[in-house]
């Protein structure tokens, strides 16, 4: 079935595997001690069996033609939703808190897109001619932005000409995934070995809900509160239409903008979030933003990016993996080799408290997602004493800006071809964090490797 062929039916019957699927996720996750010792989460075990029997595999699935093009759809609803879903916090506190944390995982995040792209320029492109000058790109739009960033990055080069980069960035935010969880768990040995971690727990003693992902009624906790009545709106559908409202919002600002600016092509997504960030402005103005509910909206933006991996990876073209096998594997030794810089290297001279917990945790997310970090840390904090969760809730809200204005616009630059521009930015943007790191006394050339004790957990 091709696009041409889109009906509403055919959306509710991808739609229903796609669901089908995840269920199965969740099945396996639950029952597969191998898979649960890998922290796979339901949606990525769903694309996985979505690329293996659907059209791109051995055909059992009918999905449509469409799966490559939902991925860009919901990273918009994402988008939309992230600033109705964040909270407000006051920029002193940040830097008083967590400044040399946001230091730290800015400069790790800035420089992944920067020397990535420099790396695929000239190393890559010199040994392989034909390469696409963005190639290097897919390293950071798969390793630190994940499977939303890759959908959305292959969004936008579609819409300006490179078809290949959709599979090339879900290709990477998969490798990544499987990355952060092999090279964290052996981290998180090693850093045990060399009695750096504060706290360490075996697998069998974790809590069954990180496991197997379901969560014994006893640790239940809500996952939102009703700010509306269901007698006028039913709560959940007050929150969708926020979230459609500002995505349709970003979807005509886009159009308009192309109709004005031909030459600029801004993404859906990034529009959606600027729609996004106004509709939050307007509810706190009138004091209508008390009956948005910030649980409810990550749950819902969680619910998009589920769907979002499953069709991202269900979509992969082999073909086109197989086509570009070996740049890949290179771009992804050197990511992994950057990454374990980062860790190895820049952690103990920036982060003074904890830096083994907050480092493997930054790995987690620098190579996959925030999930598997979060994954990872409660193997080395488990009761989450070395506060990183919390700080870096703080940290990455400064952080988040700079990577929407680098995901909307490194597709244009380098299409235009203005890829240096990019990536002198970006280099000159994380030398410049860290050399205001240097002066606010953050970074230190003597690394804190410290041995230490390991805490009694309660």
């Amino acid at each position: 079935m091709t696009c041409v062929d889109f009906s509403p039916w055919v959306l509710f019957v991808d739609l229903g595997i796609a669901s089908g699927l995840i269920l199965l996720g969740q099945l396996i996750r639950a029952k597969v001690r191998f898979v649960q010792e890998l922290f796979l989460p339901a949606s990525l075990l769903a694309g996985f069996l979505g690329l293996a029997f659907g059209p791109n595999g051995l055909g059992y699935l009918p999905f449509s033609g469409n799966i490559g093009v939902y991925p860009g759809i919901l990273i918009t609803l994402v988008f939309g939703a992230l600033p109705l879903a964040s909270e407000k916090a006051p920029f002193r506190e940040i830097f008083d808190r967590v400044g040399n944390l946001w230091a730290y995982s800015q400069v790790g995040m800035i420089l992944q897109w920067g020397i990535g792209a420099l790396f695929g320029m000239f190393i890559l492109g010199g040994v392989w001619k034909d390469l696409n000058p963005a190639f290097g790109l897919m390293l950071a739009s798969g390793f630190a932005g994940g499977h939303g960033t890759a959908a959305a990055i292959g969004a936008a080069f579609k819409g300006l000409g490179w078809e290949d980069a959709g599979t090339l960035a879900m290709t990477s935010a998969t490798v990544g995934v499987v990355s952060a969880v092999v090279g964290g768990l052996i981290l998180a040995k090693w850093g045990s070995r060399k009695g750096y971690s504060h706290f360490l727990t075996t697998f069998d003693d974790m809590p069954t809900e990180l496991k197997t992902g379901l969560i014994p009624p006893d640790r239940r906790h809500p996952g939102g509160f009703d700010t509306v009545s269901s007698i006028s709106i039913d709560p959940v559908a007050f929150h969708l239409a926020l979230i459609f409202l500002a995505s349709l919002g970003g979807y005509y600002l886009s159009k308009l903008a192309g109709a004005y600016i031909p030459k600029v092509s801004l993404p859906v997504f990034s529009c959606a979030f600027v729609v996004g960030i106004v509709m939050n402005h307007v509810l706190q103005g009138t004091g209508a933003s008390t009956y948005v509910d910030k649980k409810t909206m990550g749950r819902l933006s969680g619910t998009f990016t589920d769907l979002l991996v499953a069709f991202g990876i269900a979509s992969i073209k082999l073909p086109v993996v197989i086509k570009y096998a070996l740049p890949l594997a290179c771009l992804f030794v050197f990511g992994i080799v950057y990454c374990l810089f980062v860790f190895s290297w820049l952690t103990p001279r920036i982060i003074r408290s904890y830096w083994f917990e907050k480092g493997l945790f930054t790995w987690g997310w620098m190579t996959g997602t925030m999930a598997m970090g979060i994954a990872l840390l409660r193997i080395v904090d488990p009761e989450l004493k070395s506060k990183a969760l919390d700080d870096f809730a703080f940290a990455y809200l400064p952080i988040a800006p700079v990577e929407i204005l680098v995901v909307s616009f490194s597709p244009v630059l380098f299409v235009e071809g203005k890829g240096l521009y990019f990536i002198g930015a970006c280099v000159a943007y994380g030398l410049a964090v860290w050399l205001f790191a240097a002066a606010k006394g953050w970074f230190h050339l003597k690394p804190n490797e410290k041995k230490v004790t390991l805490e009694r957990l309660s």
